[in-house]
């Protein structure tokens, strides 16, 4: 047997028994043995390394170096979950549903939520080629080096696979291993890592590979993306995903009915604290991908997915002091300072009180035992005070009446929840607050600049607004704390970078309150530039599609500042987008203007997601659901039979995809 020959007969021979050991639970030879085949495979590689293959098992021991990790677009977006903690939002869910399919008769697969760390992972040809953080879901961390040495993770597919397909799951620290991890760490002297969750999620971001290679990370995979997938149903991708050669949890259940759900999520609440992993709840989808289609998505997340959580743990523990806490906005957020307590695999010391309200309706006073627990299993909270504990005489909580801050007097405007600050321009923690929105990943996202660094610019005095980081030099920035050249130079050039950040996001990145992503956009593509939108007045703001009196008022509040107007003119003089760049499109119209459509079916020439751009590229709305302000339905194969009835009740036009493009094309 040649080299060549022996090289490739070993990697097969070595993926095959990581593929038993890791992913089925079954060890086919002993540790000693696969080392002594490794060995001989890292030795022929040296030997004859015009055979070197990125993806070969040696690989999975890392030791490549990433100093920096860049950051990619995902080629489809990762969304978020919608969240449900009771039956009856399981039950309204299903009601959503059943309004936008009709009467169709739908499954579900029910799958466990494992709480780890997200990850997207890129095949092409059956390769790893690639592995993005989640991130902010448009666009996520490189770690592929990082990733290939999780060895539950196939670098090389098995059986008939599409050409290129990402596939999503969670990386995750079992139990063993996390405890295993943080006795050896207080064997040394040093502080035990806090729960799996955020210790499988650092493990992700370490610079050298071979670090990474040493923790015991698995990947539990429970979605695949892509083009002319060969299977129909949610569960039969789970299926699929095993054949390839991926681990996937074998908990997933098909149930039928919403009462099959039901039991499902009553038997898992229990014997949750069986498995070997950490799992905070249920995630339910409609099996069909067909109607998956349909369904569509949300801003955030898709209709045809919800996780159920489960009951959150609750812990005592005393409340030592308040705090008060101030936002971006000026809004003060009161803070429970907790005698530490482990809840839910971490040691908790503070929780939100949220607002005087909050206080006064739990009559919380410092001395008390209170309960706390997470809210979603993320965010601790305070539910009630242990009454039966509370000393002789605790005087009441008094809010304050004046910013902690800047001492000026609060104010609470009616019908609002929380007490603001109203030194817009010189109370510090609003400032910077500003500024670190500004420079974040999902509005200008300035490379080179964190919050910690915007705090260290305002306390030196070299920014007092977000205008002010055009103007910063290498030589301003060379004498602060921990600011080398090449630092302050990667700080200077990511700044100048953002210029070319489009107007949606910058219009975003300004602060306005109420304004977030999807506002930011639609004010964006109506308006097309900063100049037009500041002259825009209440009843013309309202007129825009999704945009409220509450949203109008405060875009035109921001405006009326004067502060702010010079902050903008400052910016526009520096080259930072301030209009719509609109991609030219030679053959679209406004043929469909004014009218809106909704796609339904499988298509031949193009894709569902095609054909909704095409609509909007020509001046048309694209309807989620058929109602009686639906102009045309565009029907595809497939098509859900109570869409059919409807459209037929409200006699809309149907139109197929060949009589919708010649209508284009007319």
């Amino acid at each position: 047997m040649d080299a060549l020959q022996r090289i490739l007969s070993l990697r097969k021979e070595l993926d095959n028994y990581n593929h038993h050991y890791y992913v089925l639970d079954q060890p086919l030879i002993s540790d000693y043995e696969f080392d002594v085949l490794l060995k001989q495979l890292q030795e022929l590689e040296l030997q004859y390394p015009e055979y070197n293959d990125e993806n070969s098992p040696t690989q999975r021991v890392g030791g490549a170096v990433t100093k920096n990790f860049k950051t990619l677009a995902h080629e489809q977006r990762m969304y978020s979950l919608d969240n449900s903690y009771s039956k009856d939002d399981l039950l309204d869910w299903e009601n959503r549903l059943q309004k936008i399919l009709g009467n169709t008769a739908v499954n579900y697969t029910c799958e466990l939520k494992y709480d780890g760390a997200s990850i997207s992972i890129t095949y092409e040809n059956g390769k790893l080629t690639q592995a993005l953080t989640r991130g902010d879901g448009f666009q996520g961390d490189e770690v592929t080096q990082n990733i290939k040495t999780i060895k539950s993770i196939p670098l090389q597919l098995k059986g008939n696979f599409p050409p290129k397909f990402d596939i999503r799951g969670e990386i995750i620290l079992p139990f063993d291993g996390f405890e295993k991890m943080n006795q050896d760490l207080i064997e040394i002297g040093e502080t035990p890592y806090s729960n799996p969750r955020n210790t499988a999620s650092g493990s992700l971001k370490l610079q050298d590979s071979a670090e990474v290679a040493k923790r015991p990370l698995e990947c539990l995979l429970y979605t695949i993306v892509g083009k002319n997938l060969p299977f129909t149903t949610q569960f039969d991708a789970l299926a699929t995903a095993r054949e390839w050669g991926f681990k996937v949890p074998n908990t997933a259940a098909l149930a039928a009915t919403m009462q099959e759900v039901f039991a499902f999520i009553e038997y898992w609440d229990t014997h949750r604290h069986e498995l070997p992993y950490e799992t905070d709840g249920v995630v339910i989808k409609v099996n069909q991908i067909q109607y998956q289609e349909e369904l569509g998505y949300t801003a955030k997340a898709p209709r045809w997915a919800i996780a159920y959580k489960f009951k959150s743990e609750q812990v005592s523990t005393r409340l030592e002091s308040i705090s008060y806490q101030v936002g971006r906005t000026g809004s003060i957020t009161p803070v429970a300072n907790l005698e530490p307590v482990q809840l839910a695999g971490t040691i908790v010391k503070r929780a939100s009180l949220h607002n005087a309200d909050q206080i006064a309706k739990l009559d919380i006073r410092v001395g008390d035992m209170v309960f706390v627990e997470k809210g979603g299993e993320i965010i601790p909270k305070i539910i009630q005070v242990d009454f039966s504990k509370r000393l002789t005489y605790v005087p009441p909580t008094k809010y304050i009446t004046h910013c902690p801050e800047c001492q000026t007097a609060l104010i609470r405007a009616d019908g609002e929840a929380n007490h603001y600050c109203p030194n817009y321009t010189g109370c510090p923690p609003q400032i910077i607050g500003r500024i670190q929105h500004f420079i974040s990943r999902k509005a200008m996202d300035i490379e080179g600049l964190g919050g910690e660094t915007v705090a260290l610019l305002y306390e030196n005095g070299l920014v007092k607004n977000y205008a002010d980081l055009y103007e910063i030099s290498v030589e301003q920035l060379l004498p602060l704390d921990r600011m080398a050249q090449k630092s302050a130079e990667n700080l200077v050039q990511g700044v100048l970078a953002s210029k070319a950040i489009p107007f949606d996001r910058v219009l975003y990145a300004l602060g306005i309150r109420y304004v977030g992503e999807t506002v930011a956009k639609k004010l964006a593509k109506h308006y097309k530039s900063i100049e037009a939108l500041s002259k825009a007045n209440v009843m013309e703001l309202v007129l825009v599609d999704e945009i409220g009196e509450r949203i109008a008022n405060s875009v035109v509040e921001f405006f009326e500042n004067q502060e702010n107007k010079l902050i903008i003119e400052r910016l526009n003089a520096t080259g930072v987008q301030f209009e719509l760049i609109e991609v030219y499109n030679p053959n679209a119209t406004e043929v469909l203007k004014d009218k809106t459509l909704v796609v339904s079916g499988v298509f031949e020439q193009f894709s569902r997601d095609e054909l909704k751009q095409l609509i909007e590229e020509n001046a048309g709305k694209v309807g989620s659901s058929i109602t009686s302000k639906t102009d045309w339905v565009i029907a595809g194969a497939n098509m859900g039979p109570a869409k059919l009835e409807k459209a037929k009740q409200l006699q809309i036009p149907i139109l197929s995809e060949q009589e919708f493009i010649a209508y284009l094309k007319r």
